[in-house]
Protein backbone atom coordinates (compact mmCIF):
# COMPACT_ATOMS: atom_id res chain seq x y z
CA UNK A 1 0.00 0.00 0.00
CA UNK A 2 2.88 2.32 0.87
CA UNK A 3 4.35 1.70 -2.58
CA UNK A 4 1.10 2.83 -4.28
CA UNK A 5 0.93 5.96 -2.10
CA UNK A 6 4.57 6.76 -2.88
CA UNK A 7 4.05 6.25 -6.61
CA UNK A 8 0.92 8.44 -6.47
CA UNK A 9 3.06 11.17 -4.84
CA UNK A 10 5.71 10.62 -7.54
CA UNK A 11 3.25 10.88 -10.44
CA UNK A 12 1.77 13.99 -8.88
CA UNK A 13 5.27 15.57 -9.00
CA UNK A 14 6.14 14.15 -12.47
CA UNK A 15 2.90 15.39 -14.09
CA UNK A 16 3.46 19.07 -13.29
CA UNK A 17 3.91 21.11 -16.47
CA UNK A 18 7.50 22.09 -15.62
CA UNK A 19 8.63 18.51 -14.89
CA UNK A 20 6.93 17.08 -17.99
CA UNK A 21 8.74 19.71 -20.06
CA UNK A 22 12.16 18.84 -18.56
CA UNK A 23 11.50 15.07 -18.90
CA UNK A 24 10.65 15.69 -22.58
CA UNK A 25 13.67 17.96 -23.10
CA UNK A 26 15.99 15.37 -21.50
CA UNK A 27 14.51 12.53 -23.56
CA UNK A 28 14.84 14.48 -26.84
CA UNK A 29 18.37 15.62 -26.04
CA UNK A 30 19.34 12.10 -24.91
CA UNK A 31 18.06 10.60 -28.16
CA UNK A 32 19.86 13.30 -30.14
CA UNK A 33 23.23 12.68 -28.50
CA UNK A 34 22.67 8.93 -28.67
CA UNK A 35 22.19 9.30 -32.43
CA UNK A 36 25.26 11.51 -32.92
CA UNK A 37 28.29 9.18 -32.73
CA UNK A 38 30.99 10.30 -30.31
CA UNK A 39 28.82 12.37 -27.96
CA UNK A 40 27.73 10.06 -25.15
CA UNK A 41 25.49 10.83 -22.15
CA UNK A 42 28.54 11.33 -19.87
CA UNK A 43 29.95 14.11 -22.06
CA UNK A 44 26.53 15.77 -22.48
CA UNK A 45 25.56 15.65 -18.80
CA UNK A 46 29.03 16.97 -17.89
CA UNK A 47 28.52 19.88 -20.30
CA UNK A 48 25.03 20.61 -18.93
CA UNK A 49 26.02 20.67 -15.24
CA UNK A 50 26.47 24.49 -15.20
CA UNK A 51 22.88 24.95 -16.47
CA UNK A 52 21.30 23.17 -13.47
CA UNK A 53 22.25 26.03 -11.12
CA UNK A 54 19.24 27.95 -12.46
CA UNK A 55 16.84 24.98 -11.91
CA UNK A 56 15.24 23.41 -8.87
CA UNK A 57 16.67 20.03 -7.86
CA UNK A 58 13.71 17.90 -9.08
CA UNK A 59 13.43 19.21 -12.69
CA UNK A 60 17.26 19.26 -12.94
CA UNK A 61 17.60 15.56 -12.01
CA UNK A 62 14.56 14.59 -14.14
CA UNK A 63 16.24 16.24 -17.15
CA UNK A 64 19.63 14.56 -16.52
CA UNK A 65 17.98 11.15 -16.04
CA UNK A 66 16.06 11.65 -19.32
CA UNK A 67 19.34 12.32 -21.13
CA UNK A 68 20.81 9.07 -19.76
CA UNK A 69 18.07 6.65 -20.74
CA UNK A 70 17.27 8.65 -23.93
CA UNK A 71 20.84 8.03 -25.09
CA UNK A 72 20.30 4.27 -24.70
CA UNK A 73 17.47 4.54 -27.27
CA UNK A 74 19.28 6.90 -29.64
CA UNK A 75 22.46 4.81 -29.70
CA UNK A 76 20.59 1.90 -31.26
CA UNK A 77 19.39 4.05 -34.21
CA UNK A 78 22.89 4.67 -35.59
CA UNK A 79 24.03 1.16 -34.68
CA UNK A 80 21.24 -0.29 -36.85
CA UNK A 81 21.31 2.20 -39.73
CA UNK A 82 25.01 2.91 -40.29
CA UNK A 83 26.84 0.35 -38.13
CA UNK A 84 28.20 3.15 -35.90
CA UNK A 85 27.04 2.70 -32.29
CA UNK A 86 26.11 6.13 -30.91
CA UNK A 87 26.51 4.66 -27.41
CA UNK A 88 28.98 2.07 -26.09
CA UNK A 89 26.13 -0.18 -24.89
CA UNK A 90 24.77 -0.29 -28.48
CA UNK A 91 27.95 -1.97 -29.81
CA UNK A 92 26.27 -5.40 -29.75
CA UNK A 93 23.06 -4.10 -31.37
CA UNK A 94 25.08 -3.14 -34.46
CA UNK A 95 26.04 -6.80 -35.17
CA UNK A 96 22.56 -8.03 -36.17
CA UNK A 97 20.74 -4.68 -36.45
CA UNK A 98 22.97 -3.46 -39.29
CA UNK A 99 22.54 -6.76 -41.16
CA UNK A 100 18.74 -6.42 -40.82
CA UNK A 101 19.00 -2.88 -42.26
CA UNK A 102 21.06 -4.16 -45.20
CA UNK A 103 18.26 -6.63 -45.95
CA UNK A 104 15.70 -3.80 -45.98
CA UNK A 105 14.38 -4.64 -42.48
CA UNK A 106 15.68 -1.53 -40.69
CA UNK A 107 12.12 -0.61 -39.61
CA UNK A 108 11.57 -3.96 -37.87
CA UNK A 109 15.00 -3.73 -36.17
CA UNK A 110 14.35 -0.18 -34.91
CA UNK A 111 10.87 -1.13 -33.66
CA UNK A 112 12.23 -4.23 -31.86
CA UNK A 113 14.89 -2.03 -30.22
CA UNK A 114 12.36 0.68 -29.29
CA UNK A 115 9.63 -1.61 -27.95
CA UNK A 116 12.18 -3.81 -26.11
CA UNK A 117 13.72 -0.69 -24.55
CA UNK A 118 10.29 0.62 -23.50
CA UNK A 119 9.30 -2.65 -21.83
CA UNK A 120 12.68 -2.98 -20.07
CA UNK A 121 12.58 0.67 -18.98
CA UNK A 122 9.13 0.20 -17.40
CA UNK A 123 10.21 -2.99 -15.60
CA UNK A 124 13.42 -1.27 -14.40
CA UNK A 125 11.37 1.61 -12.98
CA UNK A 126 9.03 -0.80 -11.12
CA UNK A 127 12.11 -2.59 -9.67
CA UNK A 128 13.53 0.75 -8.42
CA UNK A 129 10.17 1.62 -6.81
CA UNK A 130 9.90 -1.82 -5.16
CA UNK A 131 13.49 -2.29 -3.96
CA UNK A 132 14.56 1.25 -3.08
CA UNK A 133 12.62 1.52 0.25
CA UNK A 134 13.93 -1.76 1.83
CA UNK A 135 17.46 -0.93 0.67
CA UNK A 136 17.14 2.52 2.18
CA UNK A 137 16.07 0.96 5.49
CA UNK A 138 19.18 -1.21 5.37
CA UNK A 139 21.34 1.82 4.56
CA UNK A 140 20.31 3.47 7.85
CA UNK A 141 22.12 0.62 9.65
CA UNK A 142 25.38 1.74 8.00
CA UNK A 143 27.97 3.52 10.12
CA UNK A 144 31.26 5.09 8.89
CA UNK A 145 33.02 1.68 8.83
CA UNK A 146 30.27 0.14 6.66
CA UNK A 147 30.28 3.09 4.26
CA UNK A 148 34.05 2.89 3.88
CA UNK A 149 33.89 -0.88 3.17
CA UNK A 150 31.03 -0.35 0.69
CA UNK A 151 33.08 2.25 -1.21
CA UNK A 152 36.08 -0.12 -1.31
CA UNK A 153 33.78 -2.76 -2.81
CA UNK A 154 32.41 -0.20 -5.29
CA UNK A 155 35.88 0.85 -6.48
CA UNK A 156 37.10 -2.76 -6.81
CA UNK A 157 33.90 -3.59 -8.72
CA UNK A 158 34.53 -0.64 -11.04
CA UNK A 159 38.05 -1.96 -11.73
CA UNK A 160 36.89 -5.52 -12.36
CA UNK A 161 34.05 -4.50 -14.68
CA UNK A 162 35.89 -1.69 -16.52
CA UNK A 163 36.55 -2.45 -20.18
CA UNK A 164 40.14 -2.99 -21.29
CA UNK A 165 43.25 -3.38 -19.18
CA UNK A 166 42.92 -3.98 -15.42
CA UNK A 167 46.20 -2.13 -14.77
CA UNK A 168 44.91 0.97 -16.61
CA UNK A 169 41.60 0.85 -14.70
CA UNK A 170 43.49 0.65 -11.36
CA UNK A 171 45.73 3.56 -12.44
CA UNK A 172 42.64 5.64 -13.36
CA UNK A 173 41.00 5.00 -9.97
CA UNK A 174 44.21 5.85 -8.08
CA UNK A 175 44.58 9.06 -10.10
CA UNK A 176 40.95 9.94 -9.28
CA UNK A 177 41.56 9.27 -5.56
CA UNK A 178 44.69 11.46 -5.62
CA UNK A 179 42.89 14.33 -7.40
CA UNK A 180 40.16 14.08 -4.75
CA UNK A 181 42.81 14.80 -2.07
CA UNK A 182 43.43 18.33 -3.41
CA UNK A 183 41.34 20.30 -0.90
CA UNK A 184 41.32 21.56 2.68
CA UNK A 185 41.71 18.85 5.35
CA UNK A 186 38.31 18.21 6.95
CA UNK A 187 39.62 17.75 10.50
CA UNK A 188 42.66 20.07 10.76
CA UNK A 189 41.45 22.76 8.28
CA UNK A 190 44.88 22.88 6.57
CA UNK A 191 44.98 23.18 2.73
CA UNK A 192 46.50 20.08 1.03
CA UNK A 193 48.29 19.92 -2.34
CA UNK A 194 46.99 23.39 -3.23
CA UNK A 195 50.51 24.72 -4.16
CA UNK A 196 49.44 28.11 -2.74
CA UNK A 197 46.82 28.48 -5.49
CA UNK A 198 43.77 29.96 -3.66
CA UNK A 199 41.28 28.30 -6.07
CA UNK A 200 42.58 24.82 -5.16
CA UNK A 201 41.92 25.15 -1.41
CA UNK A 202 38.31 24.06 -2.07
CA UNK A 203 39.47 21.28 -4.41
CA UNK A 204 39.28 20.91 -8.18
CA UNK A 205 35.79 21.73 -9.43
CA UNK A 206 33.80 18.58 -10.21
CA UNK A 207 32.14 20.24 -13.23
CA UNK A 208 35.53 21.34 -14.64
CA UNK A 209 37.11 17.88 -14.37
CA UNK A 210 34.02 16.09 -15.77
CA UNK A 211 33.56 18.51 -18.64
CA UNK A 212 37.27 18.49 -19.48
CA UNK A 213 37.92 14.74 -19.47
CA UNK A 214 34.60 13.68 -21.00
CA UNK A 215 33.25 16.67 -22.95
CA UNK A 216 36.34 18.36 -24.38
CA UNK A 217 38.41 15.16 -24.47
CA UNK A 218 35.65 13.38 -26.45
CA UNK A 219 35.34 16.19 -29.01
CA UNK A 220 39.15 16.46 -29.53
CA UNK A 221 39.38 12.66 -29.90
CA UNK A 222 36.59 12.59 -32.48
CA UNK A 223 38.08 15.46 -34.48
CA UNK A 224 41.35 13.51 -34.70
CA UNK A 225 39.62 10.57 -36.44
CA UNK A 226 39.36 10.56 -40.25
CA UNK A 227 35.89 11.27 -41.63
CA UNK A 228 34.10 7.99 -42.26
CA UNK A 229 32.27 7.07 -45.43
CA UNK A 230 28.86 6.25 -44.07
CA UNK A 231 26.09 4.40 -45.79
CA UNK A 232 22.74 5.49 -44.36
CA UNK A 233 19.71 3.34 -45.08
CA UNK A 234 17.17 6.15 -45.43
CA UNK A 235 15.52 4.50 -48.42
CA UNK A 236 14.99 1.25 -46.53
CA UNK A 237 13.23 2.56 -43.44
CA UNK A 238 9.74 1.48 -44.42
CA UNK A 239 7.21 -0.60 -42.54
CA UNK A 240 8.19 0.33 -38.99
CA UNK A 241 6.01 -2.34 -37.36
CA UNK A 242 7.57 -5.83 -36.98
CA UNK A 243 5.71 -8.88 -38.37
CA UNK A 244 3.80 -11.36 -36.19
CA UNK A 245 6.73 -13.79 -36.50
CA UNK A 246 9.14 -11.04 -35.41
CA UNK A 247 7.07 -10.52 -32.24
CA UNK A 248 7.08 -14.28 -31.56
CA UNK A 249 10.89 -14.43 -31.95
CA UNK A 250 11.64 -11.22 -30.07
CA UNK A 251 9.50 -11.32 -26.91
CA UNK A 252 11.39 -14.16 -25.10
CA UNK A 253 14.66 -12.30 -25.87
CA UNK A 254 13.15 -9.08 -24.45
CA UNK A 255 12.18 -10.88 -21.21
CA UNK A 256 15.63 -12.49 -20.84
CA UNK A 257 17.41 -9.20 -21.61
CA UNK A 258 15.23 -7.28 -19.13
CA UNK A 259 15.93 -9.79 -16.34
CA UNK A 260 19.70 -9.75 -17.00
CA UNK A 261 19.89 -5.96 -17.29
CA UNK A 262 17.88 -5.43 -14.10
CA UNK A 263 20.41 -7.51 -12.11
CA UNK A 264 23.64 -6.32 -13.78
CA UNK A 265 22.67 -2.62 -13.80
CA UNK A 266 23.09 -2.47 -10.01
CA UNK A 267 26.74 -3.59 -10.24
CA UNK A 268 29.51 -0.98 -10.13
CA UNK A 269 31.29 -0.42 -13.45
CA UNK A 270 29.52 -0.46 -16.79
CA UNK A 271 26.17 -1.99 -15.81
CA UNK A 272 24.29 -1.24 -19.06
CA UNK A 273 27.31 -2.11 -21.23
CA UNK A 274 27.95 -5.38 -19.40
CA UNK A 275 24.22 -6.26 -19.55
CA UNK A 276 24.03 -5.84 -23.34
CA UNK A 277 27.06 -8.12 -23.90
CA UNK A 278 25.72 -10.73 -21.45
CA UNK A 279 22.27 -10.65 -23.13
CA UNK A 280 23.79 -11.17 -26.60
CA UNK A 281 25.85 -14.12 -25.30
CA UNK A 282 22.71 -15.65 -23.71
CA UNK A 283 20.74 -15.26 -26.96
CA UNK A 284 23.52 -16.94 -28.96
CA UNK A 285 23.49 -19.87 -26.51
CA UNK A 286 19.66 -20.13 -26.44
CA UNK A 287 18.18 -22.55 -28.98
CA UNK A 288 16.05 -20.76 -31.58
CA UNK A 289 13.30 -21.95 -33.91
CA UNK A 290 14.23 -24.14 -36.91
CA UNK A 291 15.04 -21.97 -39.94
CA UNK A 292 16.01 -18.93 -37.80
CA UNK A 293 18.38 -16.40 -39.34
CA UNK A 294 21.89 -17.13 -37.93
CA UNK A 295 23.33 -14.63 -35.43
CA UNK A 296 25.49 -12.01 -37.13
CA UNK A 297 23.30 -12.15 -40.24
CA UNK A 298 20.25 -10.24 -39.02
CA UNK A 299 18.60 -12.21 -36.20
CA UNK A 300 15.98 -10.01 -34.48
CA UNK A 301 16.78 -11.61 -31.10
CA UNK A 302 20.30 -10.14 -31.41
CA UNK A 303 18.67 -6.66 -31.39
CA UNK A 304 15.78 -7.16 -28.93
CA UNK A 305 17.80 -8.91 -26.16
CA UNK A 306 20.76 -6.48 -25.83
CA UNK A 307 18.57 -3.37 -26.26
CA UNK A 308 16.22 -4.53 -23.47
CA UNK A 309 19.22 -5.38 -21.28
CA UNK A 310 20.98 -2.03 -21.68
CA UNK A 311 17.79 -0.07 -20.93
CA UNK A 312 16.91 -2.16 -17.86
CA UNK A 313 20.56 -1.78 -16.72
CA UNK A 314 20.42 1.99 -17.23
CA UNK A 315 17.31 2.21 -15.00
CA UNK A 316 18.44 -0.08 -12.17
CA UNK A 317 21.84 1.66 -11.95
CA UNK A 318 19.87 4.41 -10.14
CA UNK A 319 19.26 2.04 -7.18
CA UNK A 320 22.72 2.24 -5.47
CA UNK A 321 22.94 5.96 -6.30
CA UNK A 322 19.53 6.81 -4.81
CA UNK A 323 19.60 4.48 -1.79
CA UNK A 324 23.27 4.50 -0.72
CA UNK A 325 24.69 7.58 -2.44
CA UNK A 326 27.23 5.31 -4.18
CA UNK A 327 27.51 5.89 -7.96
CA UNK A 328 27.86 2.57 -9.87
CA UNK A 329 29.03 4.23 -13.12
CA UNK A 330 30.25 7.53 -14.58
CA UNK A 331 26.76 8.87 -15.37
CA UNK A 332 25.61 8.18 -11.81
CA UNK A 333 28.78 9.88 -10.52
CA UNK A 334 27.67 12.97 -12.46
CA UNK A 335 24.16 12.63 -10.95
CA UNK A 336 25.73 12.53 -7.45
CA UNK A 337 27.68 15.65 -8.44
CA UNK A 338 24.44 17.31 -9.59
CA UNK A 339 22.70 16.47 -6.29
CA UNK A 340 25.66 17.91 -4.35
CA UNK A 341 25.52 21.09 -6.47
CA UNK A 342 21.84 21.43 -5.50
CA UNK A 343 22.74 21.03 -1.81
CA UNK A 344 21.32 17.49 -1.46
CA UNK A 345 23.46 14.91 0.33
CA UNK A 346 23.10 11.69 -1.73
CA UNK A 347 22.24 8.65 0.37
CA UNK A 348 19.44 6.96 2.31
CA UNK A 349 18.17 10.21 3.86
CA UNK A 350 17.04 11.53 0.42
CA UNK A 351 13.90 9.35 0.52
CA UNK A 352 12.81 10.61 3.94
CA UNK A 353 14.01 14.23 3.73
CA UNK A 354 13.05 14.84 0.08
CA UNK A 355 10.31 12.33 -0.92
CA UNK A 356 9.00 14.61 -3.73
CA UNK A 357 12.41 14.53 -5.43
CA UNK A 358 12.93 10.78 -4.87
CA UNK A 359 9.52 9.53 -6.06
CA UNK A 360 9.12 12.30 -8.65
CA UNK A 361 12.36 11.17 -10.30
CA UNK A 362 11.22 7.52 -10.33
CA UNK A 363 7.77 8.39 -11.78
CA UNK A 364 9.37 10.66 -14.39
CA UNK A 365 11.35 7.68 -15.72
CA UNK A 366 8.11 5.95 -16.67
CA UNK A 367 6.80 9.15 -18.29
CA UNK A 368 10.15 9.60 -20.09
CA UNK A 369 10.13 6.05 -21.44
CA UNK A 370 6.63 6.57 -22.85
CA UNK A 371 7.76 9.82 -24.48
CA UNK A 372 10.76 8.04 -25.99
CA UNK A 373 8.68 5.36 -27.72
CA UNK A 374 6.42 8.10 -29.17
CA UNK A 375 9.49 10.15 -30.15
CA UNK A 376 11.61 7.41 -31.63
CA UNK A 377 9.42 5.35 -33.91
CA UNK A 378 7.54 8.04 -35.90
CA UNK A 379 10.50 10.46 -36.02
CA UNK A 380 13.21 8.08 -37.24
CA UNK A 381 13.53 10.12 -40.48
CA UNK A 382 14.57 13.23 -38.50
CA UNK A 383 17.23 11.32 -36.54
CA UNK A 384 18.66 9.94 -39.80
CA UNK A 385 18.96 13.49 -41.23
CA UNK A 386 21.05 14.46 -38.18
CA UNK A 387 23.70 11.95 -39.20
CA UNK A 388 24.60 14.15 -42.16
CA UNK A 389 25.75 17.05 -39.89
CA UNK A 390 29.55 17.41 -40.43
CA UNK A 391 31.59 16.81 -37.29
CA UNK A 392 33.57 20.03 -37.84
CA UNK A 393 30.58 21.97 -36.40
CA UNK A 394 30.79 20.12 -33.07
CA UNK A 395 33.59 22.31 -31.57
CA UNK A 396 31.04 25.16 -31.45
CA UNK A 397 29.65 23.25 -28.45
CA UNK A 398 32.97 23.90 -26.66
CA UNK A 399 32.42 27.68 -26.82
CA UNK A 400 29.06 27.33 -25.01
CA UNK A 401 30.69 25.00 -22.46
CA UNK A 402 33.38 27.59 -21.68
CA UNK A 403 30.70 30.27 -21.14
CA UNK A 404 28.85 27.85 -18.82
CA UNK A 405 32.06 27.08 -16.90
CA UNK A 406 32.92 30.74 -16.47
CA UNK A 407 29.46 31.54 -15.08
CA UNK A 408 29.87 28.89 -12.32
CA UNK A 409 32.15 31.08 -10.18
CA UNK A 410 32.81 34.02 -12.56
CA UNK A 411 36.37 32.75 -12.62
CA UNK A 412 38.76 32.02 -15.52
CA UNK A 413 40.43 29.31 -13.44
CA UNK A 414 37.56 26.84 -14.04
CA UNK A 415 37.84 27.31 -17.83
CA UNK A 416 41.62 26.74 -17.77
CA UNK A 417 41.17 23.68 -15.52
CA UNK A 418 38.63 22.16 -17.94
CA UNK A 419 40.90 22.94 -20.91
CA UNK A 420 43.81 21.21 -19.12
CA UNK A 421 41.67 18.17 -18.39
CA UNK A 422 40.48 18.20 -22.03
CA UNK A 423 44.10 17.56 -23.09
CA UNK A 424 44.37 14.89 -20.35
CA UNK A 425 41.13 13.29 -21.66
CA UNK A 426 42.58 13.18 -25.19
CA UNK A 427 45.78 11.60 -23.80
CA UNK A 428 43.62 8.93 -22.10
CA UNK A 429 41.90 8.25 -25.43
CA UNK A 430 45.28 7.83 -27.17
CA UNK A 431 46.59 5.56 -24.40
CA UNK A 432 43.41 3.45 -24.41
CA UNK A 433 42.54 4.38 -20.80
CA UNK A 434 38.88 4.33 -19.74
CA UNK A 435 38.31 7.69 -17.92
CA UNK A 436 35.11 6.60 -16.08
CA UNK A 437 36.99 4.98 -13.12
CA UNK A 438 38.87 8.29 -12.64
CA UNK A 439 35.56 10.08 -12.04
CA UNK A 440 34.39 7.38 -9.61
CA UNK A 441 37.68 7.66 -7.70
CA UNK A 442 37.41 11.47 -7.65
CA UNK A 443 33.84 11.37 -6.27
CA UNK A 444 34.38 8.54 -3.78
CA UNK A 445 37.89 9.55 -2.59
CA UNK A 446 36.91 12.39 -0.21
CA UNK A 447 33.86 10.39 1.01
CA UNK A 448 36.08 7.33 1.68
CA UNK A 449 38.63 9.41 3.58
CA UNK A 450 35.96 11.10 5.69
CA UNK A 451 34.32 7.77 6.63
CA UNK A 452 37.70 6.10 7.27
CA UNK A 453 38.75 8.86 9.66
CA UNK A 454 35.35 8.94 11.38
CA UNK A 455 35.43 5.16 11.88
CA UNK A 456 38.97 5.36 13.34
CA UNK A 457 38.01 8.24 15.64
CA UNK A 458 35.01 6.25 16.93
CA UNK A 459 37.13 3.12 17.46
CA UNK A 460 40.04 5.17 18.93
CA UNK A 461 42.43 4.15 16.17
CA UNK A 462 41.53 0.46 16.21
CA UNK A 463 41.73 -0.83 12.59
CA UNK A 464 40.05 -4.13 13.53
CA UNK A 465 36.74 -2.21 13.79
CA UNK A 466 36.31 -2.75 10.01
CA UNK A 467 36.42 -6.54 10.52
CA UNK A 468 34.57 -6.87 13.84
CA UNK A 469 31.40 -5.18 12.52
CA UNK A 470 29.50 -7.88 10.54
CA UNK A 471 28.21 -5.69 7.67
CA UNK A 472 31.60 -4.04 7.13
CA UNK A 473 33.44 -7.39 7.27
CA UNK A 474 30.97 -8.92 4.78
CA UNK A 475 31.53 -6.10 2.27
CA UNK A 476 35.35 -6.34 2.59
CA UNK A 477 35.20 -10.14 2.12
CA UNK A 478 33.06 -9.61 -1.02
CA UNK A 479 35.68 -7.14 -2.33
CA UNK A 480 38.51 -9.65 -1.63
CA UNK A 481 36.55 -12.44 -3.37
CA UNK A 482 36.07 -10.20 -6.41
CA UNK A 483 39.85 -9.72 -6.69
CA UNK A 484 40.48 -13.47 -6.32
CA UNK A 485 37.84 -14.42 -8.93
CA UNK A 486 39.05 -11.92 -11.54
CA UNK A 487 42.65 -13.14 -11.01
CA UNK A 488 41.75 -16.76 -11.90
CA UNK A 489 43.32 -17.62 -15.30
CA UNK A 490 40.04 -18.94 -16.82
CA UNK A 491 38.06 -15.83 -15.81
CA UNK A 492 40.91 -13.53 -16.91
CA UNK A 493 41.05 -15.04 -20.41
CA UNK A 494 37.23 -14.93 -20.75
CA UNK A 495 37.20 -11.28 -19.66
CA UNK A 496 39.86 -10.38 -22.24
CA UNK A 497 37.96 -12.28 -24.93
CA UNK A 498 34.70 -10.46 -24.09
CA UNK A 499 36.31 -7.03 -24.31
CA UNK A 500 38.15 -7.95 -27.52
CA UNK A 501 34.75 -8.79 -29.06
CA UNK A 502 33.55 -5.37 -27.91
CA UNK A 503 36.38 -3.69 -29.78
Amino acid sequence: MDLLNNLALGFGVAFTLQNIFYAFFGAVLGTLIGVLPGLGPVATIAMLLPSIYALDATPALIMLAGIYYGAQYGGSTTAILINVPGESSSVVTAIDGYQMARKGRAGAALAAAGLGSFFAGCVGTIIIAAFAPPLTELAFKFGPAEYFSLMVLGLIGAVVLASGSLIKAIAMILLGLLLGQINTDVISGVPRFSFDIPELTDGIGFVAIAMGVFGFGEIIANLSRPAEHREVFTKDVKGIWPTKQDFKNAWPAVLRGTALGSILGVLPGGGALLASFAAYTVEKKTKGRPGDVPFGQGNIRGVAGPESANNAGAQTSFIPMLTLGIPPNAVMALMVGAMTIKGIQPGPQVMTSNPQLFWGLIASMWVGNLMLIILNLPLIGIWIKLLTVPYRFYPAIMAFCCIGLYTLNNNNFDVFTAAGFGIVGYAFFKLGCEPAPLLLGFILGPMMEENLRRALLLSRGDWTAFLTRPLSAGLLIAAALMIVIVSLPSIKSKREEAFQEEG
